[in-house]
């Protein structure tokens, strides 16, 4: 994969500090998870659509602060989920990856249609407090960005313009996948919000400019200008799973030895898949047992 191509996130702010801008790639990340999830067009628009926006929002973050996505609508592919954090690393899955849609009334693929039009965005920050921040709202659109503009508006009290973009090829494999997130800060006045829309109005489709080569630097600069443009830092944005097998053994004793007991007579084995990387990890009959002597509580001297 050459430098171009790499999966990519700029961030900064513009006019004099009024915006604060953020620009990804996410073609590699998205396609990532359509080859381990197996997922059909549709559902990897609206997959590629949440984990583009979760990348932008993990860069919001701080150190070890990370968050969970989960945009739970009344459509056929269930629930998406979405872990992302400050270093670039982003992780998802949908309940059905397996839905199909016939294409919208604009020949685009029926995202919204795919979600549903009814349900909650939920948005779980952990920012090392006590307790997490939980933000959410309602599904407007089921498009998801502007589901995401909404969200920023009525959670987070920003307003903010968001755009993501999944463009999947006749193969099922992803073409291009990226997005923006433009925040209005303290100061802007309306002669700059009137500005920023009317170069919102008359940006071409983000895919077809990815398609094209642009960056996510370059697209930023189509949105607010190169001279109001600050650029503060690039990061590379990439699939992370922290799944091991060690882990999967805590989740096996953590059933309890009735449990364990049950599949040891029952099938002899477990195979235990990861939800978000579709790893799958087999534990033969000595393993288990093992893990039941682990499970069984210990006398107390």
């Amino acid at each position: 994969m050459n430098e171009l191509m790499k999966d990519v996130l700029v961030r900064g702010t513009a006019w004099d500090g009024k915006l604060r801008v953020f620009a990804v790639r996410t073609t590699q990340l998205v396609e990532e998870l359509r080859r381990r999830h197996a997922t059909y067009p549709t559902t990897t628009a609206a997959l590629g659509r949440t984990l583009t926006a979760g990348a932008m929002m993990g860069a919001m973050l701080k150190g070890e602060e990370k968050l969970i996505i989960q945009v739970k609508g009344d459509g056929p592919v269930g629930q998406i989920v979405v872990d992302a954090n400050a270093k670039g690393q982003v992780r998802g899955y949908v309940d059905n990856p397996q839905v199909q849609l016939p294409s919208n009334a604009l020949g685009k693929l029926d995202v919204a249609g795919a979600v549903g039009r009814n349900g909650f965005i939920y948005v779980t920050k952990d920012l090392g407090l006590k307790e997490s921040y939980i933000g959410s709202v309602p599904i407007v659109s089921g498009e998801l960005g502007e589901d995401f503009t909404y969200y920023f508006a009525v959670s987070e009290q920003t307003n903010t313009a968001v755009g993501l973009g999944v463009l999947v090829e006749e193969d099922n494999s992803v073409i291009q996948a990226g997005g923006y997130i433009i925040q209005l800060l303290p100061g802007i006045t309306d002669a700059d919000i009137t500005r920023l829309e009317q170069a919102l109005a008359g940006m071409p489709a983000l895919t077809s400019l990815l398609a094209q080569g642009e960056t996510p630097e370059s697209i930023l600069i189509r949105l607010v200008g190169e001279d109001g443009l600050k650029i503060h830092d690039t990061m590379d944005i990439e699939f992370h799973c922290p799944c091991s097998s060690e882990r999967m053994e805590r989740n096996l004793i953590s059933l309890g030895a009735t449990e364990l007991q049950q599949i040891i007579e029952e099938d002899g084995k477990a195979e235990v898949v990861c939800h978000f990387c579709n790893e799958a990890y087999t534990f033969e009959r000595d393993k288990l047992e093992e893990l039941l002597d682990q499970a069984k509580p210990k006398p107390i001297h």
